[in-house]
């Protein structure tokens, strides 16, 4: 943890103008509780995708009343209907929104972790992230080495409640559409997209 937090102190003391992207799952629900000791009024950017689970939006909801939380609901815009194909969808609803929402950041926080999947196996605590617009942001993975059992000790030893759909059996939460559980034995984000692809974008 002490890790983490100099990361974080270390990035803010860089100055530019920061926020994090949250989708109230634990990990990012974990470094939003980091960030907040040094930064209590910081941006948080959610994606509303307008296809979420009740539960997620109703903690989210929780949360930014029990905590002050400054947050932007960031949501596509029309046309909003359901694109016939996964990758499209994803791209109408999160990408897009994404990149607008954060063109007025330089310093971007994540709950990203290398345990999360193959192609997150590489990720580095503090990066130069460049997206195919052009669009490049310092970007920062507290959590980028934790692993599952440390993110939810985190939680416990806060007393943070944690997004329900946990106990449910869900263990990475999307959009409802393309989230299942994860068969026994399955890898975390093995319930997302059918098992299709690992990342939105």
């Amino acid at each position: 943890m002490l890790d983490a937090e100099r990361l974080i102190e270390t990035a803010l003391a860089g100055g530019g103008r920061a926020c994090l992207t949250c989708s109230f799952q634990a990990e990012d629900v974990a470094v939003l509780h980091l960030l907040r000791k040094q930064r209590p009024e910081i941006p948080v950017l959610f994606l509303e995708t307008t296809y979420h689970f009740p539960e997620v939006l109703e903690y989210r909801d929780r949360l930014t009343a029990e905590w002050g939380l400054n947050v932007f609901n960031l949501q596509a815009q029309p046309p909003t209907e359901y694109p016939e194909h996964m990758a499209a969808c994803c791209h109408q609803r999160k990408v897009e929104p994404l990149m607008e929402g954060l063109a007025g950041y330089e310093l971007w926080f994540t709950g990203l972790r290398r345990v999360q999947s193959p192609t997150r196996a590489n990720l580095q605590p503090r990066e130069q992230h460049r997206f195919p617009t052009g669009l490049t942001l310092d970007k920062v993975s507290p959590l980028f080495d934790w692993q599952d059992n440390e993110v939810f000790a985190y939680l416990a030893a806060n007393d943070i409640p944690l997004l329900p759909l946990y106990e449910q059996g869900y263990t990475s939460i999307g959009c409802a559409p393309c989230t299942a559980k994860p068969q026994p034995g399955e890898h975390a984000r093995s319930g997302r997209w059918g098992g299709n692809k690992l990342e939105c974008g």
